[in-house]
């Protein structure tokens, strides 16, 4: 499966309610959202689950009734699982998570798992994730990023067009606010080494729309919502998830909004 042309991010691992009350939260809120942004021409959605405090979790049997009820609810929407760490859980529950989970698409981040101190670790869970048919979709944060991945896995996975990457411009911080010209360091690292994955970029930060609307320029796909931003393109603050998906999609080529 390749990536979507645009997914919805809703909520990522740390921002609550106190930083917008349309924060998706609990499996319900995220249902709706799943539903908004679909309509708005969103194809996939980064799922993450909290526990019943609010807080970021990773948990198979929580990951399996969200993903069961999206299922019903947008039968036709990309579903990702987050791998996420967020400064909580180790790479072996991590992996864990995945594997038990059995969703079709897992986002998992390179710097994360060289956390583990055997790579012949990490190589065996992105092999056991092939072998059951589980799509990950590596996150890059750095572009150096791209030279642990490539000894992480095999040659041929690396080297594939199959192969999913995440481009993150920008951070959480303040200060960390990204502009279309950081996407330059990661293209060129991929031509560096010579590979053309199936890639997309979020993007953190009131320039988010303008980033996105670069990498869709360059021809990757795009990630959007209120984990990275809840700001439209022109500094107000968006009501919905749905808002931002309806922004960038009616910014991008009149093909692309057909095809989604």
């Amino acid at each position: 499966m390749s990536l979507p042309d645009i997914m919805v991010a809703p909520n990522g691992a740390r921002l609550t309610k106190s930083d917008h009350p349309a924060l998706p939260i609990t499996i319900p809120e995220i249902c709706a959202t799943a539903a908004s942004c679909f309509a708005a021409g969103a194809r996939g959605l980064h799922l993450h689950i909290r526990d019943q405090s609010g807080r970021h979790l990773l948990d198979s049997g929580k990951y399996r009734e969200a993903l069961a009820e999206l299922d019903r609810v947008v039968p036709d929407m990309a579903l990702q699982i987050t791998s996420e760490a967020a400064g909580i859980y180790s790479p072996e529950v991590q992996r864990q998570v995945v594997l038990d989970c059995k969703a079709p698409l897992a986002s998992v981040s390179v710097k994360e798992m060289a956390r583990e101190a055997d790579d012949k670790v990490t190589r065996n869970f992105y092999q056991d994730c092939e072998s059951a048919g589980i799509k990950v979709q590596h996150i890059i944060y750095e572009p150096q990023e791209l030279d642990l991945l490539s000894r992480l896995i095999t040659p041929h996975d690396f080297t594939s067009e199959t192969l999913q990457l995440l481009f993150v411009m920008g951070r959480y911080s303040t200060d960390g606010a990204a502009g279309p010209e950081a996407l330059k360091p990661f293209l060129e690292q991929t031509q560096l080494h010579d590979i053309t994955p199936d890639w997309a970029a979020c993007a953190f930060g009131v320039q988010e729309t303008r980033c996105l609307i670069a990498a869709h320029q360059a021809g990757g796909k795009v990630r959007i919502g209120f984990e990275n931003s809840v700001l439209n393109m022109d500094g107000s603050t968006a009501g919905s998830n749905a808002e931002r998906v309806a922004e960038i999609t009616g910014c991008l080529k009149p093909d692309l909004r057909d095809a989604s």
